[in-house]
C-alpha cells in the first residue's frame, strides 16, 4: 500500500514542492493539496511546508490557521492524524492551537539562513521514529520570526512531558526559549519545527541528508498501522 502524505499550498507558500518531493525520496506518494479546499482526497499524513502564508499579514500563520483546508486538517490531527509543520507550517499549528505556544521576532531582529545543527529530544513521535534518541543532525534554517515562547507553566509541562523533539545546538539562532526548535502535542502526531528537514534529503543539494527521517518515519509508521 502507497502512503499518501498531503502537501499543502497556501498563498505564498514556498516549500511545498520540496516537501512533495522528499516525500517521494522517502517512498511516499506525495499529494497536492489547496489551501480553499475542505477535502483531503484521502491523504494518510499531511505537511504544512515553509514559506509566508497569506503574505504573514497580522501575525505568521494566523491567517492561514482560517483556510477552509485547516478546518479539516485540525479536525484530523485531533482524531490521530500525522501532520508535520516546518517553519511557517509551525506558526500555523501554533495559531491553530494544535501546538502551544506561538513563533516571535527574532530576537537579533534579522532573518537568518544558515545550516544548523540540532538534538533529537524525542524519537518517539510519528515523524521522529527513524531518528535515536539524544542524535545529532543538521538541516538547513531559515527564518526572520522563528523565535518559540510560551510561558514557564506551558514551558516546563512540554520538558516534563517529553514533548520537545529538538533543540538548537551550538548556537541559538533566533531567541527560542530553552534552545527549543520543535515540539509536538500530547499524542505525538503533530510535530511542528523552525529548520527545514525537506532542504536535507539528498547529497547533492543538502548539507546532508538528515532530513530525509522525518519522512521516512511517517510513511513507515503508517504502513505498519
Amino acid at each position: 500500500m502507497t502512503t499518501r502524505i498531503g502537501v499543502v499550498t497556501f498563498p505564498g507558500s514556498l516549500d511545498d514542492s520540496d516537501a512533495r518531493r522528499a516525500i517521494r525520496i522517502a517512498g511516499g506518494e506525495p499529494v497536492a493539496l489547496w489551501h480553499r479546499d475542505k477535502d483531503l482526497h484521502q491523504v494518510d499524513a499531511v505537511v504544512l511546508p515553509g514559506g509566508f502564508s497569506y503574505g504573514d499579514y497580522l501575525r505568521c500563520g494566523a491567517i492561514a490557521r482560517f483556510s477552509p483546508v485547516m478546518q479539516t486538517v485540525i479536525e484530523q490531527a485531533k482524531a490521530g492524524m500525522p501532520v508535520l509543520g516546518i517553519c511557517n507550517g509551525f506558526q500555523v499549528l501554533c495559531e491553530s492551537h494544535l501546538l502551544p505556544g506561538a513563533l516571535t521576532r527574532n530576537d537579533h531582529l534579522h532573518f537568518v539562513c544558515r545550516d544548523q545543527r540540532l538534538r533529537v529530544e524525542n524519537a518517539g513521535t510519528a515523524w521522529t521514529s527513524d531518528y535515536g534518541s539524544g542524535q545529532e543532525i543538521t538541516v538547513p534554517l531559515k527564518n526572520g520570526e522563528g523565535g518559540y515562547v510560551a510561558d514557564e507553566r506551558t514551558l516546563d509541562a512540554l520538558e516534563a512531558e517529553g514533548r520537545v523533539v529538538f533543540r538548537y545546538l551550538d548556537v541559538n539562532p533566533n531567541g527560542s526559549r530553552r534552545d527549543i526548535a520543535g515540539i509536538t502535542n500530547e499524542a505525538g502526531n503533530v510535530v511542528g519545527l523552525m529548520p527545514h528537514p525537506e532542504h536535507a534529503v539528498e547529497a547533492l543539494t543538502g548539507p546532508t541528508t538528515d532530513g530525509l527521517g522525518f519522512f521516512t518515519s511517517a510513511v513507515k509508521k503508517l504502513v505498519a498501522s
